[in-house]
């Protein structure tokens, strides 16, 4: 049976009518996804099914400095407990060897270690050697070799221990992370116009007086990408140029700063609209690394912005004024971002069609003369309730005139 051709010609059938209809760009709704480097700078990164755990123990320095805090000092206790014993039981060896613990030796034999004779008074005499604190009443004679060699090997031993034991906790004080406390970043990244370019720019500061010496700051975005070959790479790490300087990226972080990154053709960020940015799930980090001036010691900060915390179209507002001769920092208002004009294109259309840029520039330019417009008459408002004011005051503060009655018959005496 044939199919029954319609009376409506099939260039104007409801498929064709939609298929010529402007689709408008569809934007996926962003998965959330979980950020590589917290806001404290911690790495979000576990470390699993690690076969080759004895690479841990052929660094120990380093291993015992990585261990939390309870478990450093965990150790460091053990430690001198464990050779304490172990040097008490070859004392107590040495004396049963020579017979000082035999109920029936004869007094006039001298004692290898004197006033040791149980393993109680061995162990007292361990820590007595180890730590040096000699109270007088054991001691060793000259009677045992043995005893002589004991006594090199627990003061050899104990050095080496002190001085391990004493390293990781001076390391673990003076680690470089606790400098970096004080380095602190904007809590939100922004992205508008400087110098006629889409900039995108964070803030960062020191709260301390001594100065971070050489301090560089590095830009990294990290996203997931598919390669033409179709390789996944979970985390592509893309380098990031700054404005401060073109090959260091060296800043003198006197007073806190504002870094640029200029999007231009080389940014990963350059075909990315107000829009598209906020579906995409990329991730700027940052990084500031320096010499601390006091301790000589190399420290860095870190942290980083996902979508959500780039807001576009704000831009920070100043913080450092002059105040009576010096700079004054206002760190209250450290975060604070103020609403500008900024198109919401992509850098590339906006390369491409400079005519945005110029409407944005116009948009601007009114938006600044309207501002100043309310400024001036909210202070021409301001002086007149002043005037008016002043003017009730000086009517209120008059002498006022007094009229006196007399008694019928008289002049009536008006008395100013």
């Amino acid at each position: 049976m044939l199919a029954r051709k319609s009376i409506i010609p099939e260039e104007f059938s409801l498929p064709a009518l939609v298929s010529r209809v402007p689709r408008k760009p569809v934007f996926r709704d962003r998965v959330n996804k979980a950020r590589f480097i917290a806001k404290s700078g911690a790495c979000n990164l576990a470390n699993k099914n690690i076969r080759e755990q004895g690479r841990f123990l052929q660094d120990v320095f380093t291993t015992l400095v990585d261990l939390k805090w309870r478990f450093t000092l965990v150790i460091f206790t053990m430690t001198f407990l464990c050779s304490w014993l172990l040097f008490a039981m070859g004392w107590w060896l040495v004396a049963f060897a020579h017979g000082d613990l035999d109920p029936s030796r004869q007094p006039g034999i001298e004692q290898c270690v004197t006033y040791v004779k149980s393993f109680t008074s061995a162990f007292l005499f361990s820590i007595e050697v180890q730590v040096t604190i000699g109270f007088g009443g054991r001691m060793i004679t000259e009677q045992c070799p043995a005893a002589i060699t004991v006594l090199i090997l627990q003061n050899i031993a104990g050095l080496i221990i002190n001085a391990i034991m004493l390293g990781c906790i001076f390391m673990k004080t003076a680690q470089s992370h606790r400098r970096a406390e004080t380095l602190i970043f904007s809590r939100q990244a922004c992205i508008a116009l400087r110098n006629n370019r889409l900039c995108f720019m964070i803030r960062v500061g020191d709260l301390r007086k001594s100065m971070i010496i050489g301090a560089v700051v590095r830009l990294q975005v990290v996203r997931k990408t598919i390669t033409p070959e179709g390789e996944v790479i979970p985390i592509h790490q893309i380098d990031v140029q700054t404005e401060s300087a073109v090959a260091s990226n060296s800043i003198f972080l006197l007073a806190p700063l504002v870094i640029c990154h200029v999007i231009d053709k080389d940014s990963p960020l350059y075909d990315l609209s107000a829009m598209e940015l906020q579906c995409s799930d990329l991730e700027v980090i940052v990084i500031l690394e320096g010499v601390v001036e006091t301790t000589g010691i190399t420290t860095q900060a870190r942290t980083s912005y996902v979508t959500e915390e780039i807001q576009w179209g704000h831009r920070f507002v100043p913080i450092v004024t002059e105040e009576e001769g010096i700079y004054s920092v206002d760190y209250s208002k450290f975060g604070n971002t103020v609403k500008v004009a900024t198109p919401r294109c992509s850098a590339r259309e906006l390369d491409e069609k400079p005519s945005i840029l110029i409407q944005t520039l116009q948009k601007s330019e009114l938006s600044h003369q309207n501002s100043l417009r309310k400024r001036n008459s909210m202070r021409r408002n301001n002086s007149m309730r002043k005037a008016n004011s002043m003017r009730r005051n000086n009517s209120a503060l008059a002498i006022p005139k007094v009229q006196f009655l007399a008694p019928e018959g008289a002049l009536n005496v008006a008395v100013t």
